[in-house]
C-alpha cells in the first residue's frame, strides 16, 4: 500500500508540467501524493490573466487549500522568486504552522529561491526522490543547492515543522 501525502505545492503556472513530474517521481517510490494546489485550466488561466477574479477570492480558495495539507511543497524553478503568490502562499503556510519545503526543479537555482521561503523555509532539497521524502517526512531539514551540495539556509531561526 502507497504512502499518502496530503501537499499543496506552490509553484508557478508555467512550471505545471514539474508538478506532474515531482508527483510521479514520488509514486515511483510508494507515494500517492494527493495535492491540493491549484493548477488553472486556460480558461480559467485567462480569467485570473485578466484580473476578473478577486485577490480576496484567491486568497480564501489558497487558504482553504492549505489548510487541508500537511505539507506545502514550494517548486523553485526559473522566476519563482518572482511570483507574488508563491511567496503568499509561503507566508500563509508559515502562519498555519504548515512544513514547508522547498525543491529545486531541474534547472532552478540558488537565486530562484523566493524571499518568503528564505524566511520561513524547513529544508529545501535537489530533486532526488529520497532527499524529497526525507524532507516532506520531516526525518531530515537539509539546505542544499540544487545539485545536492550542502547550503546554509538564510534564515537566521530554525523552523521545526511538523510533518503528518
Amino acid at each position: 500500500m502507497a504512502n499518502r501525502r496530503h501537499l499543496f505545492i506552490s509553484h508557478h503556472h508555467a512550471d505545471d508540467e514539474h508538478v506532474t513530474g515531482l508527483t510521479r517521481m514520488l509514486a515511483r517510490s510508494g507515494y500517492e501524493i494527493r495535492n491540493s494546489s491549484i493548477r488553472a485550466k486556460p480558461a480559467n488561466q485567462r480569467r485570473l490573466d485578466e484580473g476578473r477574479i478577486p485577490d480576496r477570492t484567491l486568497k480564501r480558495l489558497l487558504r482553504m487549500k492549505i489548510s487541508w495539507a500537511s505539507t506545502v511543497v514550494v517548486l523553485i524553478g526559473k522566476n519563482t522568486h518572482q511570483r507574488q503568490w508563491v511567496d503568499w502562499e509561503i507566508k500563509k503556510a508559515n502562519e498555519l504552522g504548515k512544513r514547508i519545503v522547498g525543491v529545486y526543479e531541474r534547472g532552478g537555482t540558488e537565486n530562484d529561491v523566493p524571499e518568503a521561503f528564505n524566511r520561513y523555509g524547513d529544508a529545501l532539497v535537489s530533486w532526488t526522490s529520497a532527499n524529497v521524502i526525507d524532507a516532506i517526512e520531516g526525518r531530515s531539514d537539509p539546505f542544499e543547492r540544487p545539485d545536492g551540495a550542502p547550503r546554509q539556509p538564510d534564515n537566521d531561526t530554525p523552523r521545526s515543522g511538523c510533518a503528518a
